[in-house]
């Protein structure tokens, strides 16, 4: 849909480089720019345990970088910049995510190349806004803007989220930016400058938690999987060959099914459970009675049985559980990069028709 497009990457790690992707995706020619002082962008070294350490490659690096073109320059050579300031001529969008200052210092900066390219689209992702220089990173995101504090169990103590989400969320903040601004330019033929910060994004992606503090002076507390209102949502549950499920009963009807599901009919008259709020005030007793009905069968003959009713449950899989799924598979994306056959996850998984 993007063949046209031409988008130059000056962004590492994640959040940056994950829109590139985004775009090369849809067709568009993303050249990457990596600082060759440095071995280019620092994910190709962050690699897990059982990685080749020769490798230029890592699994990280791979993760949003698919179908790009490197290039490694020095941009505080000038040479090499001008080298930049030719390919930004003829492009339509610039991806960058430097440090408060840099931009300006190796005159990468918007107002710069927009002298360059009068049309230009310049994203820009920074840390906690463009007017200060602190060092932003992802559980840094995750631990002030409140979401450690509500993930975890009061056992465990805040814990943050296994990826790093906040940067995925301004990845996206990012993308809609820039596809706005390429609207708008098909309209007027104007450039425009795209800002987004992981601060702003995470804030903004408090939704409902947000909601409940400012309306309810409620302030979340860790529970685990729970949910706060409604029960057995949440509650996870060991199988006879030793599986987990978690149950999402939202109402009456689904609970009644369950229970008839796992034979535990009985308690459809417990006036304990007669209704979700009982439910959520006896969730702890309610978790102990179902206990024994989830150990009497295998996790497949189980989830054979709540699909067959549309009961939400879902079984708990790790992630060679997941990739054994055709859905999943068809995300999958591969690549060779410097001779590494490299995998990764699409990111425009959307689909659109006539």
């Amino acid at each position: 849909m993007l063949s046209n497009l031409k988008v130059i990457e000056l962004a590492s790690v994640l959040a940056g480089p994950d829109v590139g992707m985004f775009f090369a995706e849809l067709g568009a020619k993303v050249i990457k720019i990596e600082n060759k002082l440095t071995g280019g962008d620092v994910t190709r070294q962050w690699k897990s345990a059982n990685e080749d350490k020769n490798s230029t490659v890592s699994a990280y690096f791979s993760s949003v970088n698919w179908n790009k073109e490197y290039l490694f320059l020095d941009l505080s050579d000038n040479n090499d910049r001008k080298q930049v300031y030719n390919l930004i001529k003829k492009s339509d969008i610039i991806i960058a995510n430097f440090k408060s200052g840099d931009a300006v210092k190796l005159e990468m900066d918007y107002i710069t190349l927009k002298k360059i390219n009068p049309t230009l689209i310049y994203g820009e992702i920074n840390g906690f806004g463009s007017a200060t220089n602190r060092a932003a990173y992802d559980v840094v995101l995750q631990a002030e803007t409140g979401f450690m504090s509500m993930n975890g169990t009061p056992e465990s103590g805040p814990i943050k989220m296994p990826i790093a989400f906040i940067d995925i969320l301004a990845a996206h903040q990012l993308k809609e930016g820039l596809l706005l601004a390429l609207l708008k330019k098909e309209k007027t033929g104007l450039g425009a400058f795209i800002e987004v910060s992981l601060y702003d994004t995470a804030i903004s992606s408090l939704k409902n938690q947000a909601t409940n503090w400012l309306m309810n002076n409620l302030i979340p507390q860790p529970i685990g999987s729970l949910h706060p209102n409604i029960a057995p949502y949440g509650e996870t549950f060991k199988t006879k060959d030793h599986k987990l499920l978690v149950l999402a009963i939202g109402n009456d009807r689904h609970f009644k099914l369950l229970l008839s599901v796992i034979k535990a009919t009985h308690l459809i008259t417990d006036k304990r459970y007669a209704n979700n709020q009982l439910r959520v005030q006896n969730r702890t007793q309610l978790a102990a009675d179902l206990k024994p009905f989830f150990e009497l069968k295998t996790k497949k003959e189980l989830m054979s049985q709540f699909l067959a009713q549309n009961i939400p449950v879902g079984a708990i899989n790790n992630l060679s559980e997941v990739f054994e799924n055709e859905s999943a598979k068809n995300l999958i994306l591969e690549e060779v990069i410097d001779g590494v056959n490299t995998k990764r996850i699409k990111t425009a998984i959307f689909k659109i028709s006539d």
